[in-house]
């Protein structure tokens, strides 16, 4: 059985990224082995993107250090794209672009850049026509670390692509800006030596692990979407072999009364959460450290609110 609505002090911990509190030994332990070269995950990069990218602190300070670099002005305009094109935008992405200049959802001639949100896993739909409107692209691939389109350019669009380490990894810092034109930045990450290092040397262990990670999500991913669909739930965007999603995104098709209290009762039950805003639908965490027995702990505690609601 599973303990639904436990004490608050007795809540387990499970989040959208994989980091897990063991994980904070592990990683320790990692970052000290005399036998895992950083060289491993350099490699991985370059044979990926080029000898021109710089690891961050986060995916946050990777778009700032790319915005910085273009000079823009409080009252210039750039517009954001992202791949459901709802209205829903994360704050992550819209205070960094607040610290430079304004922002809005459509392409219009003020637009001075195009800032494209690849979302939860899946790809914008149509990069080759933003290229062809010859204005600077900055792809936002945070959450897309794995996924790919057919002719493998994601990330290569724009002068910049960023990433964010702990949406697919278990750890808790790190990001990556990636440079395709060479742009030259006004300024450097804050991340210092000693948590470069730590970041390279967690990320290097893992790399050897890469097609495990991806199987193991891939099953959970369809395991989960299987069970939710029990309950009436079903899966929100369509996926192929390229898509690596971020999280299990479910079209609730109206069988939640009240999303906003749902959302409270998933982090009540120790489930990180969140509503998909503009859209009658939730994301609940799907990642390589959860296991079937997780899931099924999801499909009991979303089950027992359903029931609350008659």
């Amino acid at each position: 059985m599973f303990v639904i609505n436990p004490d608050a002090y007795s809540l387990p911990a499970y989040r959208i990224g994989p980091f897990t509190t063991r994980d904070l030994r592990l990683n320790h332990l990692l970052d000290n082995k005399t036998d895992i070269k950083e060289s491993i995950i350099n490699d991985y990069f370059q044979n990926r993107f080029g000898s021109d990218y710089s690891i961050t602190i986060n995916g946050r300070e990777a778009i700032s250090l790319a915005l910085d670099s273009y000079n823009l002005k409080k009252d210039d305009l750039i517009t954001i794209l992202t791949t459901s094109q709802n209205f829903y935008i994360s704050s992550c992405v819209t205070k960094e672009i607040e610290k430079f200049c304004q922002w809005n959802r459509e392409i219009v001639a003020e637009t001075k850049l195009i800032f494209v949100n690849h979302e939860f896993g899946y790809i914008y739909p149509d990069m080759d026509y933003l290229v062809s409107k010859g204005l600077p692209i900055i792809e936002d691939c945070c959450t897309i670390f794995f996924s790919e389109n057919l002719n493998k350019k994601v990330g290569k669009y724009g002068d910049f692509a960023v990433y964010s380490f702990p949406k697919f990894f278990p750890i808790q810092i790190g990001g990556l800006l990636v440079n395709n034109t060479k742009r030259p930045l006004q300024s450097s990450s804050l991340v210092n030596l000693k948590t470069k290092h730590y970041i390279q040397k967690v990320l290097s262990h893992y790399n050897g692990q890469l097609d495990d990670l991806l199987q193991k999500r891939k099953e959970l991913f369809d395991y989960g979407i299987k069970r939710f669909s029990r309950l009436g739930f079903t899966e929100q965007f369509e996926r192929d072999k390229h898509t690596v999603p971020s999280a299990m995104m479910l079209n609730n098709n109206g069988i939640i009364k009240d999303l906003t209290a749902f959302k409270t009762n998933l982090w009540d039950n120790g489930i990180q959460s969140s509503i998909f805003y503009g859209e009658d639908a939730f994301f609940i965490p799907s990642h390589q450290n959860l296991t079937k027995t997780d899931v099924n702990y999801f499909f009991e505690v979303i089950k027992s609110f359903i029931k609350s609601q008659l």
